[in-house]
């Protein structure tokens, strides 16, 4: 017995010294590492499928995912064209959940060429996607890692977008096909999980999170606000391709198939820093940085 766990013992460190990076290797920060890169490891984000949401106390940008959720990208392209939400408001802040936003009933406006329901968008078949992968379990899906940019997670024949923090999704009511992208909310709390599959997940923020995850907590039921002086009025959506140049963010943001994106992920995985007393050596899928920079 005490040879069979001697030999248990020596197959673990040699696991764990395959897996780990090499201790000799200079330690990189963050910031070191992005600014090391090579432009390839970049790529524009389109400013088709960037939203421009205008707030009283700022602008916050939202990418789309086209290849992830293609109807409701076209349809929230559509409302952004009808300048569907100018007027609206954030209608909702639930404490470590979601920051919602839309119309209300009684306050309709044309959808000109969008559809009020669409067919769900929840996954889409595993075949083909590129995902760069995590090692590390995840307790919600076979897989986990990122694909052309965002957090996803696979069944092995499905694959999916993570609710993590930032991250865009399309609300709907009990029926699969009654969301349509008219009322968006984003995740400013821990990752509920829970939610993946159920629920359409458009896009995620790339710049100014801070106006929505600080917006004033609702009083009402699941955060909602309870009179019209609580609400923040939105005064305008508009996509990038709508916006003059000098209007527009020329935004990239890091590959998620690229060298330095695992070399982030590595970083973040085992703490080198001088602060770090146990590098860990693991990673939840929403604590990996999604870096993006605005192109010079």
């Amino acid at each position: 017995m005490r040879l069979f766990g001697l030999m248990a013992l020596g197959l673990l460190a040699a696991c764990a010294s395959a897996e780990a990076p090499a201790q000799e290797a200079p330690v990189r920060s963050l910031g070191e590492i992005l600014e090391q890169s090579p432009a390839s490891d970049w790529r524009a984000v389109e400013q088709n499928n960037l939203l421009y949401m205008q707030l009283p106390g700022g602008r916050v940008i939202i990418e789309l995912a086209a290849d992830y959720t293609p109807l409701h990208t076209a349809n929230i392209q559509a409302l952004a064209r009808a300048h569907y939400w100018d007027g609206a408001a954030i209608v909702r802040s639930q404490e470590n959940y979601v920051v919602q936003w839309g119309r209300d009933e009684a306050d309709p406006r044309p959808m000109a060429s969008a559809t009020a329901t669409l067919a769900p968008e929840f996954d889409r078949a595993r075949r083909g996607v590129q995902i760069t992968r995590l090692p590390d379990p995840d307790s919600y899906a076979r897989e986990v890692g990122f694909a052309n940019g965002f957090p996803v997670a696979s069944d092995g024949r499905q694959t999916w977008m993570a609710h993590c923090y930032g991250m865009v999704g399309a609300g709907r009511g009990d029926t699969a096909d009654s969301g349509s992208g008219a009322e968006l909310y984003v995740v400013i709390g821990h990752a509920p999980r829970h939610l993946d599959r159920n629920i359409a997940t458009v896009g995620r923020v790339l710049q100014g999170m801070e106006l929505l995850s600080t917006m004033p907590r609702g009083t009402g039921a699941l955060g909602f606000y309870e009179t019209a002086t609580e609400r923040t009025t939105i005064r305008s959506v508009r996509l990038g391709s709508e916006l003059p140049a000098s209007e527009r963010v020329n935004l990239e943001a890091l590959r998620t198939d690229s060298a330095t994106f695992r070399d982030v992920i590595d970083s973040r995985r085992f703490r080198r820093e001088s602060w770090f007393l146990e590098p860990v050596g693991h990673i939840n899928l929403c604590n990996v940085p999604l870096p993006v920079r605005v192109r010079s």
